[in-house]
């Protein structure tokens, strides 16, 4: 497997796709890992050369020493593309993939060509329901927060229906570091960007859930409102959007990303 280290920590990543074409990267959410693309890749990889990575803390790449914040997060997505030689990419993240997103629009603006932001916010508060979460996971591990996790991440009717899709995600989260999980956890509960938001440049699609309880859609209405020129489109699912509607998830996110780009 391809690892990357970029001094204290170690990143794995899969780069696929189209030869010589327009790099995207894709960032997943807390507690999953480069995997939970696997719906978006056959799409995607025609198109583009797609990166994938695993966050700091997560699947294979390795756990670094917390504390850390988003904008480690993001400085690791861009000494990565500077290792693998890509100047300008576009970005799509899902959760805390997708702050790591607002990120880099704010603070790599000349390397971010479109940007998907996908069941995500800027603020994701109260701070006593990430510590209680961080104390569940430290003293029970993943299995102790796994059954409220994918409540919230998936409808029931979807639950009911796919449930081998579900187990799928379910052993990305289980296999999650807890450590690494505690450590993203804070990086989510310490982060604030709606100042910050304003700044971004780039083309930006926003992706919502119309049934998602952790980012709901007033969050991404909020961000299609506070980014100049964004896009807004809300699919029917709860937070794990690109699993749960994944064909109009991906119709909307390579129509938008392949806007300007060659055939």
């Amino acid at each position: 497997m391809p690892f990357t280290d970029l001094g204290g920590v170690r990143l794995h990543h899969v780069l696929e796709g189209r030869a010589g074409g327009p790099v995207l990267v894709l960032s997943h959410s807390l507690g999953t890992d480069h995997r939970l693309w696997d719906p978006q890749l056959p799409a995607l990889a025609g198109r583009f050369r797609v990166l994938r990575y695993d966050l700091r803390g997560h699947g294979a790449s390795s756990v670094s020493p917390a504390p850390f914040d988003v904008a480690a997060l993001g400085r690791d997505v861009l000494s990565l593309l500077d290792r693998l030689g890509a100047a300008q990419f576009s970005f799509c993240g899902l959760s805390l993939g997708g702050m790591i997103g607002m990120w880099l629009g704010v603070n790599a603006p000349g390397r971010i060509r479109r940007l998907v932001l996908a069941n995500t916010s800027a603020r994701l508060a109260p701070p006593g329901g990430w510590d209680a979460r961080i104390a569940a996971v430290e003293k029970g591990g993943m299995i102790a927060v796994a059954g409220a996790v994918l409540e919230r991440w998936f409808t029931p009717g979807f639950r009911a229906e796919r449930p081998a899709e579900v187990e799928r995600i379910r052993a990305m989260l289980l296999a999650t570091p807890p450590a690494g999980y505690a450590g993203a956890c804070a990086a989510i509960r310490d982060m604030d960007q709606r100042s910050t938001l304003p700044a971004i440049r780039a083309p930006v699609l926003v992706v919502a859930g119309s049934a998602d309880p952790a980012t709901p859609p007033a969050d991404g209405r909020f961000l299609a409102q506070a980014i100049p020129g964004a896009r807004y489109v809300e699919l029917p699912a709860a937070h794990l959007s690109n699993v749960e509607a994944a064909e109009p998830f991906t119709r909307a996110v390579t129509r938008f990303l392949s806007e300007g780009e060659p055939t």
